[in-house]
């Protein structure tokens, strides 16, 4: 599953509908930056609406995520359904993933916290004694941000 190929596929026929990208994304429901992405390979559609896509441009799941057309049709080991669950679960799995990492910087962060007083007395040790406190505040920061991210995420999938 290759999403720069993925997303030439989406342009190609999508134009050779004689589409634009907002008359595209206006059938989906969606934004015209959203199939902008898509087609850069910046990233994929949600599984919510590939069935919705495969419709609007003519094809079938497995092509979609080829990025190229199926000669013959009977190759195909999984059929639409199947192939749509696994988009869900590998989004899922993507965005428990952020969770995880989110939670591993939070804890780093507050252990170095934990460390930062430890260190002080000299001129050197108060410089480190500063550069782990503001490491680990930034550190928590960014492990705030990517647990209230992946939280709206999540909400926004249910």
């Amino acid at each position: 599953m290759n999403q720069l190929a993925t997303g030439m596929f989406i342009a190609r026929k999508r134009k050779e509908l004689n589409l634009t990208q907002a008359q595209l994304a206006e059938r989906l429901g969606i934004s015209s930056k959203s199939v902008s992405k898509w087609e850069r390979g910046k990233c994929m559609p949600d599984y919510a609406i590939v069935n919705e896509l495969c419709d609007a441009l003519g094809i079938t799941v497995s092509e979609l995520l080829d990025g190229e057309e199926n000669e013959c049709e009977n190759l195909r080991m999984y059929d639409n359904g199947q192939m749509i669950e696994m988009l869900a679960r590998i989004q899922r799995l993507e965005s428990q993933r952020v969770a995880i990492i989110a939670i591993a910087l939070i804890v780093t962060g507050i252990g170095l916290l934990a460390l930062s007083p430890l260190l002080g007395g000299s001129d050197v040790t108060d410089f480190l004694h500063g550069v782990l406190f503001g490491i680990g505040v930034g550190t928590i920061l960014i492990g705030v941000f990517l647990a209230t991210r992946s939280i709206f995420e999540y909400l926004s999938q249910s």
